[in-house]
């Protein structure tokens, strides 16, 4: 591994997962019930859709970018695939089947349209997405009429629930999905030249229009992308409560903000990474799930959760000066960063 990579990976990933480790021992040591493996595969299911959000979260601000709207956009989804899922000319499966494709498509579309609106008229993703926040949220309001969508069917309703492994060993289904969405976002980003292109923007899109590149197609490909995990995250939000109201969401775009920049990434884009975002994720479970069995109330923990993001942004500016401070004695020979790719 090249001397930058390694220096980046200490400063990053192993921090934020020895900070991680210090959160469980703490609250195992003073939370009651925290150490149980009731609690454990609790936490797991508090924090697989934070996770998916957060995933798509990574892309725009990795971009420079940010969305606002992904709280709605899941309201707006989940209602749109509970009206689909209970509608009474359908069969089971097929009502299953178009209900995901659905909360999909409806996630794609808003983050089609934050993207495309952007780029288009050169507005900053915060603006837009403060827009959509509100036509996704009055959207799930006169879709479903006001009223939360319930009787979905059991095969559906039991996925949410459902849990894999063998004995004392077992995971819930619902965090394997987030899982798997951490582990292809962290291919796509790493592995593939849209990934590439997604990091070289955020550092210096001029740079990537003179290589030759759109910028403008990768940027709105990429909130298309947040779009989707939304839409996904609101699949999982069906599956685990078993209802669809056009009022939740709120503040989810809070929490995935909050574990992508506890997770390393730079709020200008450029730096972060899918794993860092991981761990954000889990210490944003803990965290909440621990002060939660220490007794302390919602709005403080909200306090807490404000805290944290201010903090991290400005651990963020320091983590920068110490990556640029120790890689400035890298060797001159060492091996260059691989290429962006070509069209």
């Amino acid at each position: 591994m090249r001397t930058r990579q390694l220096l980046n990976l200490l400063l990053r990933e192993a921090g934020i997962g020895l900070a991680l480790a210090l959160l469980v021992i703490l609250f195992w040591v003073f939370a009651p019930r925290f150490g149980s493996a009731a609690n454990f595969t609790n936490i797991l299911v508090q924090i697989s859709i934070n996770t998916v959000i957060s995933v798509g979260m990574t892309f725009a601000i990795l971009l420079g970018g940010i969305d606002l709207s992904v709280g709605s956009v899941l309201a707006l989804a989940t209602v749109v695939g509970g009206l689909v899922i209970t509608h009474e000319s359908l069969s089971v499966p097929a009502a299953i089947t178009l209900s995901l494709l659905a909360s999909m498509a409806v996630g794609m579309v808003c983050g089609f349209f934050n993207g495309w609106v952007s780029e288009r008229w050169k507005v900053h993703s915060f603006i837009v997405t403060l827009g959509m926040l509100n036509i996704a949220r009055g959207a799930a309001l006169q879709v479903s009429h006001s009223r939360t969508i319930f009787s979905f069917p059991d095969a559906f309703n039991a996925v949410g629930s459902m849990m894999v492994g063998y004995g004392w060993f077992q995971l819930p289904v619902i965090f394997l999905i987030a899982a798997t969405a951490v582990l292809a976002g962290r291919f796509v980003l790493a592995r593939t030249v849209f990934g590439r292109l997604i990091y070289a923007i955020g550092n210096n899109e001029e740079a990537v229009r003179l290589s030759g590149h759109n910028p403008s197609r990768y940027k709105v490909a990429a909130f298309t992308v947040t779009g989707a995990m939304v839409g996904l995250a609101a699949i999982m939000y069906m599956m685990r409560l078993n209802i669809a109201s056009p009022i939740l969401g709120v503040g989810f775009e809070l929490n995935a903000i909050a574990a992508v920049v506890i997770g390393g990434t730079s709020m200008s884009g450029g730096k972060g990474s899918m794993i860092g975002t991981f761990l954000g994720a889990c210490i944003m479970g803990v965290l909440n799930n621990g002060l939660l069995l220490l007794g302390m109330g919602d709005f403080a923990r909200q306090m807490v959760t404000g805290f944290i993001i201010v903090l991290a942004v400005v651990i963020d500016k320091y983590r920068a000066r110490a990556v640029v401070s120790l890689t400035s004695y890298a060797p001159a020979h060492a091996e260059p960063s691989p290429a962006i790719g070509t069209k």
